[in-house]
């Protein structure tokens, strides 16, 4: 008789209970005074830049990798001066990443497409102490929508966020690997700094006493419909900003803006002048039939992207009903001890919800009860926002935005100001709740406490507000000038055109500006299904609607110098894929940093009247 073998089976440990033994960090530096402070100057600094970019571009660039450097590099190097004793330890340097992550994402989420739309199409004019309010307590809801959330989809679902991993692997490669590494990346980060802000500095400081200027831009030998084509914003822009966001974006979308730039200005432009439907030759008459195709385009590309996403969706709502119904066992959970209290999200949310509609009301003429609406509505959007960041990476507000004007639309048709603002509290609720959780998986993987880093989170909205505001006025101190070859400002194109179309229909535009709308709307369809379902062989070559939309909103210049930028960092990475990895993203983030920093000082400048405009 053959004796029987008792089959013990391995004990599987909770990866939860796991990460509190041995990857959390319990009794290590974390959200110190260096850290706050450290993070709320760079974050401010990387808020100014964003807000020059935004207008520029229509993009908002990555703020937590670059900052991780530049702290780093910073108190590394006061610790060998002996300015400081203890070391900035990873746990700070992450810290000081979600307090400057949440106040250069002051730019996102609606809050200046939806700002300068505003002061493009009326003549409101709010008091700048009411808009700092305002932009804080949407992006403080987003905040806490993230609370909530959290375990399901970094703990346990384990979702990639990718930002979020790339900023926990650059920090544990900046903190548990050589020194050299980083500062590397802080030196290359510096020198192009240095480098866009000569640039700009020689292009834009005009005096009597400077001895010469760059030109804005070198034109191009060509001619287009008998006319050169600078005329039809063809050049090439002295723009250093524009290379760097280019190198930050992919090849695709980069190839894409060229296509859309020449699409527009050497084909569709010599064509509406030919036949008569724009009055002249110039930026602002083409754009002003082009935003319509290439707000379709965008619209209908982000609303289908985001329906394609519908598992995601359905999987937000299964996740809630299972974080709701295993609250109770959540209290008794020890790991539960480590995470944000789940009271925190009621409490803060319904706190911040009367003050939000009371401003939507006394700001923006939003009815209460149509205010009211937009308060579990942002809750649905923020949960939908995060799990599709952490899918994918890219936050919909651009799908977030047209669908809250659709239903305001509705509401309140006719009441413009109510219908530019109101996307604005979905789309910043969802970017911030989407923010946060990134930063909460760049903590989950160096062991970092989430209580900690949510803290962190609203010092940086709070830093962001303060600057954000003040910043558009001096950067901006004629709004008219939105919408321009200067400042493109295609983002708040794309939300005033929207917003006047859900308000007051599109009747009022021309047959042929309607036409193209649905052309172009049926486009962005078609591509946005291309993306998500060619062959991978094909792939490559589908046009990104994103590209092509927001080509035909701003200066075919900006377009050539984005895909310039692109297609240097695209060489790069085929070529030297290993300096690359190192030097891409130092460089480019320099190049924007220094040129639009040095864009700020400039207008200081001229403020004080030591430069001329």
């Amino acid at each position: 008789m053959k004796a029987e073998v008792l089959k013990i089976e391995p004990v599987v440990e909770d990866p939860e209970v796991y990460w509190v033994k041995n990857v959390y960090r319990p009794g290590m530096k974390q959200l110190t005074v260096r850290a706050i402070l450290s993070g709320m100057a760079i974050g401010g600094i990387m808020c100014l830049s964003n807000l020059y970019v935004f207008f520029k571009t229509g993009w908002s660039m990555g703020v937590t990798v670059t900052a991780c450097i530049l702290a780093f590099a910073f108190f590394h190097v006061l610790r060998v001066l002996h300015l400081t004793r203890s070391e900035f330890t990873i746990l700070e340097n992450n810290a000081m990443g979600s307090v400057a992550s949440a106040a250069g994402y002051m730019t996102g989420g609606g809050n200046m497409a939806a700002f300068g739309a505003l002061l493009m199409l009326t003549s409101l004019r709010p008091e700048p102490l009411t808009m700092i309010i305002w932009f804080s307590v949407i992006a403080t809801m987003g905040v806490f929508v993230a609370i909530p959330i959290k375990r399901q989809l970094i703990n346990r679902e384990k979702l990639a966020f990718p930002t979020g991993l790339a900023t926990g692997e650059t920090l544990k490669s900046l903190h548990e690997a050589s020194h050299g590494y980083g500062f590397l990346k802080a030196k290359l980060l510096a020198y192009s700094a240095l480098f866009g802000a000569l640039v700009a500095w020689l292009r834009d400081a005009k005096a009597v006493w400077m001895p010469f200027n760059i030109p804005g831009a070198i034109p191009l030998p060509l001619q287009i419909a008998g006319r050169a084509a600078k005329d039809w914003t063809l050049t090439l822009k002295t723009e250093v900003v524009l290379l760097g966001a280019g190198a930050l974006m992919s090849y695709r979308t980069g190839w894409s803006l060229l296509l859309g730039g020449f699409l527009t200005y050497a084909v569709l432009g010599p064509a509406l002048f030919a036949k008569g439907l724009i009055p002249e030759v110039s930026y602002k008459a083409i754009v002003g039939w082009t935003l319509w195709p290439g707000a379709a385009v965008l619209v209908t590309a982000g609303l289908t992207t985001f329906s394609l996403n519908y598992k995601s969706i359905l999987r937000t709502f299964s996740g809630l009903t299972r974080i709701f119904s295993s609250q109770k066992q959540q209290e008794d959970d020890p790991v539960a001890a480590v995470e944000c209290p789940g009271w925190w999200f009621p409490v803060g949310y319904f706190t911040l919800a009367p003050v939000a509609v009371f401003l939507m009301v006394t700001l923006f003429q939003i009815p209460w009860w149509a205010g009211v609406v937009a308060i579990p509505l942002a809750i649905v959007m923020g949960f939908v926002a995060s799990r599709v960041t952490g899918e994918t990476d890219v936050t919909p507000t651009k799908a977030f935005g047209p669908v809250t004007q659709l239903i305001y639309g509705i509401l309140t048709p006719g009441n413009l100001v109510g219908n530019i603002m109101s996307g604005n509290v979905t789309g910043g609720v969802g970017l911030h709740a989407a923010d946060l959780l990134t930063d909460l998986k760049s903590g989950y993987m160096v062991g970092a406490d989430p209580k900690q880093q949510l803290k962190a989170q609203l010092f940086g909205v709070a830093a962001g507000a303060l600057v954000v505001v003040p910043a558009f006025w001096l950067i901006i101190p004629d709004p008219s000038v939105l919408g321009t070859e200067e400042w493109p400002a295609p983002s708040c194109l794309v939300w005033a055109g929207v917003s006047q179309a859900f308000s007051n229909g599109l009747g009022a535009l021309h047959s042929s500006a309607r036409i193209a709308a649905l052309v172009a709307g049926i486009l962005g369809i078609v591509l946005a299904l291309l993306e998500q379902y060619a062959p991978k062989s094909i792939k490559p070559f589908v046009p990104s609607p994103s590209g092509l939309g927001i080509a035909m909103v701003v200066p075919g210049s900006n377009s050539i110098a984005m895909f310039l930028g692109s297609a240097i960092a695209e060489l790069m990475n085929r070529k030297k894929p290993a300096l690359a990895e190192k030097s891409v993203i130092p460089i480019a983030s320099g190049l924007i940093a220094g040129e639009s920093l040095m864009g700020v000082v400039i207008a200081l400048l001229v403020v004080a009247g030591i430069l001329s405009r």
